[in-house]
C-alpha cells in the first residue's frame, strides 16, 4: 500500500504531532468539535482554490496559497514535512494518480485533469480532503465523465456510512458504481482514518477485499474516505522523486476525498465545502 495512507505502523511526523496511537479512536465532543474547525479551514482552501485555478498558473501557486490561507486560519499544513514531503498539498496532474509534488516550472493547461488533496492540522487534530479539477473548465468527453463517476463513487460510498455497518458496504458501492461505468479503482492506495493523527486505524478500502478485517462502523469513528478512480489500468507505478504515483498505461486519474464522522443513524461530512 501507498505511503501517505497506510503508516500504521509508523511513527507519525506531522508538524507538533505526538507519537502515532494505535487502535481505531472513538472521538468526543468535544474532539470531534475540533475536528471540524480543522475539516472547515480544509474545505475553505479547497473550494478557494478550485475557484481560482486556471490555465497558465503553476501547482507551486496553488501551493503557496494553501499555505498562506491555511496559516492564516490558524493552522498548520498536514502534508508539509509529513515523512519529509515537500509541500502543503498534493497537485496530481493527468495520468499522476496522487502524491504529486507542486512544481514552479509545469504550467497547468486547459483541459488538464488536476487532483488537490490537502489537510490543516490545529488544536491536536486534522482535516483532509482531495478535490479534482477541471483546469480552465472544459475537458475531454472522457475526462469529464471520469471525474463525475469518481465523486459519484465517493458519495455512494459516504452513503453506506452509518453505526452498524461494516467498511466494505462502502467500499463494495463504490466499487460497483466505478465499474459499472467502465473504470478501474485504484488498489494501491485506500482511505483512512483521520483524527490526532493523520493516518490512523482503519484502513478504508475502495473494493473488495479480505485482505484486512471488515471493520463494524460504530458513532465517532472519523474517516477520510477517498476512492482514486483510472480510466484505464488499476496499475500504477512510482516516479524517481519516490512520491508522484502515475497510471502504469498514461490513462487520466480522478479522486475525490472528505473526512466523514460516522454517526448513530447515518454520517456528517465534515470537509462539505458546500457549508463554507
Amino acid at each position: 500500500m501507498n505511503i501517505f495512507s497506510n503508516l500504521l505502523s509508523q511513527p507519525a511526523q506531522a508538524p507538533r504531532q505526538k507519537k502515532q496511537r494505535r487502535g481505531i479512536e472513538i472521538k468526543s465532543e468535544r474532539e470531534l468539535e475540533i475536528m471540524r474547525q480543522s475539516a472547515k479551514i480544509v474545505a475553505t482552501v479547497l473550494k478557494e482554490i478550485s475557484e481560482m485555478v486556471q490555465p497558465g498558473m503553476t501547482t507551486a501557486d496553488l501551493d503557496a496559497y494553501a499555505e498562506k490561507r491555511i496559516r492564516e486560519m490558524g493552522a498548520t499544513p498536514s502534508f508539509k514535512g509529513y515523512h519529509g514531503f515537500p509541500a502543503s498539498i498534493c497537485a496530481s496532474v493527468n495520468n499522476e494518480v496522487v502524491h504529486g509534488i507542486p512544481n514552479s516550472k509545469k504550467l497547468l493547461r486547459a483541459g488538464d485533469v488536476l487532483k488537490v488533496d490537502t489537510g490543516a492540522y490545529q488544536q491536536g487534530y486534522h482535516g483532509d480532503s482531495c478535490i479534482t479539477i477541471p483546469v480552465g473548465g472544459e475537458v475531454t468527453p472522457e475526462a469529464a465523465k471520469l471525474i463525475r463517476v469518481a465523486e459519484e463513487a465517493l458519495y455512494k460510498g459516504i452513503e453506506q456510512v452509518k453505526a452498524g455497518n461494516y467498511l466494505l458496504d462502502l467500499a463494495g458501492a463504490i466499487q460497483d458504481h466505478v465499474e459499472a461505468n467502465g473504470f478501474s479503482i485504484v488498489e494501491d492506495f485506500t482511505g483512512h482514518g483521520v483524527g490526532r493523527n493523520l493516518h490512523e486505524e482503519p484502513s478504508v478500502f475502495n473494493f473488495r477485499t479480505r485482505e484486512m478485517p471488515n471493520v463494524k462502523l460504530r458513532a465517532g469513528m472519523t474517516l477520510a474516505i477517498e476512492p482514486i478512480v483510472n480510466a484505464g489500468s488499476k496499475f500504477t507505478r512510482t516516479l524517481s522523486d519516490r512520491w508522484t504515483a502515475v497510471t502504469v498505461d498514461n490513462s487520466l486519474s480522478a479522486q475525490f476525498e472528505h473526512t466523514v464522522l460516522v454517526t448513530a443513524d447515518g454520517y456528517e461530512i465534515l470537509t462539505d465545502r458546500s457549508k463554507v
